[in-house]
């Protein structure tokens, strides 16, 4: 591959899908008309509100069919966020147990640690179940967490982080053998590997629009039918009581319209070719100076974390302005302190502080991935 210096690359390159995906242009489209035209509240009866209800069942319709479910099942909410909120809080209050424990994992997205961390302040015990070195955890260790008062356990799809896909399946099983509600958030992976919450035998899963070329502020909570779930928020009679609060229309449409399209393009090799490319790229310029984080078997197909060892990931994204990709350490004070994910998974601070998270998408090309190598083998070198 032929150099390229930096006083020639003028393009910015997003290397960042994992923390948010750019809005796709077909859902845009489809999103504009309740915009400009269609605004009315859903819940009126005069023409500005008339085909909006089955408008809103057409994109819970689209959503459910992407993973599995039925349209029932299907809750709007303003997020990934939200819809993990709802499933662990919703769970908690509408159990009738007089004692109350939750299981997780300790590399979990702080949407599903602070809530289990607000939880334990209202009486619930909290088991966080550790990860592998690969940030894996072991079905086994969550069976040996389970008790008679256990009511949820919830772990990610995949890690946002490293990109570790967790062994979904597995620990449904167990749940379900003893009788225990099983959650998921399935923000990072849906739309990259296939969902479908009948062979992950889930009872609750989440999904975060902006994480799949939707707007942000739009999501949803798959809810199996027949689980006992407390409403999230208090008001009118919105989404079947489970969730009250004017529907957002145009961001409903969104949402239905970028599922339908996750559905189309799940199971692409483009992404995952290209994710291959910058790792044997990275590879073979910085050989053992460099350590790839998370399970190399069980990964989502576009998430690549590389220590650079010794290095602060920092620094050295502050030599690449043009590169919008993620650190695996953050600043505070003036001090860089690992990530939680990476010292869950036993990261030293040499092996750790160094990590950058790329995260590729539907329109990372290959000159962009290219021109990185060519960015970091001037730079770092």
């Amino acid at each position: 591959m032929a150099g390229i210096s930096s006083t020639e690359v003028t393009k910015r390159i997003y290397l960042d899908y994992n923390a948010s995906t750019p809005l796709d242009p077909e859902v845009l489209q489809e999103m504009l008309p309740f915009f400009e035209q269609h605004y009315g509240n859903p819940s009126s009866s005069h023409w500005a509100a008339a085909s909006l209800k089955e408008t809103i069942e057409h994109a819970r319709s689209r959503i459910a069919a992407a993973i599995g479910a039925k349209s029932s099942e299907v809750i709007f909410t303003s997020g990934g966020t939200e819809a993990n909120n709802h499933a662990l809080k919703g769970v908690f209050f509408a159990s009738n147990q007089p004692r109350k424990h939750i299981i997780t994992t300790t590399i979990e997205h702080p949407a599903i640690l602070n809530p289990c961390a607000f939880l334990e302040t209202l009486g619930a015990e909290v088991t966080y179940v550790p990860v592998d070195h690969w940030g894996r955890v072991s079905p086994a260790d969550i069976e040996r967490a389970i008790r008679e008062d256990t009511i949820v356990i919830s772990v990610m799809h995949a890690n946002s982080e490293v990109g570790t896909i967790q062994p979904i399946e597995e620990v449904a099983s167990i749940a379900k053998r003893y009788g225990i509600l099983m959650h998921t958030d399935a923000a990072q992976c849906f739309g990259k590997i296939p969902v479908n919450v009948d062979a992950l035998g889930v009872d609750l899963l989440s999904i975060a629009g902006h994480k799949l070329y939707a707007p942000k502020g739009i999501g949803a909570l798959y809810v199996r039918e027949g689980t006992a779930l407390a409403p999230f928020v208090h008001g009118a009679g919105h989404e079947s009581g489970r969730r009250a609060g004017t529907e957002n229309v145009p961001y409903i449409v969104g949402l239905g319209k970028a599922a339908a399209l996750a559905a189309q393009k799940v199971g692409s090799r483009e992404i995952r070719n290209l994710r291959e490319a910058l790792k044997e790229g990275l590879k073979e310029a910085f050989g053992d100076r460099v350590r790839f984080n998370g399970d190399p078997d069980n990964h989502l197909p576009n998430t690549l974390n590389v220590s650079f060892l010794g290095l602060s990931g920092q620094e050295i994204l502050g030599r690449f302005p043009e590169i919008a990709a993620s650190t695996g350490s953050a600043c505070h004070s003036g001090s860089t302190t690992l990530s939680p994910v990476l010292r869950a998974m036993g990261l030293s601070d040499y092996e750790g502080l160094g990590a950058i998270r790329f995260s590729l998408g539907r329109y990372t090309t290959t000159e962009e991935v290219e021109t990185v190598i060519s960015l970091f083998q001037d730079r770092l070198q």
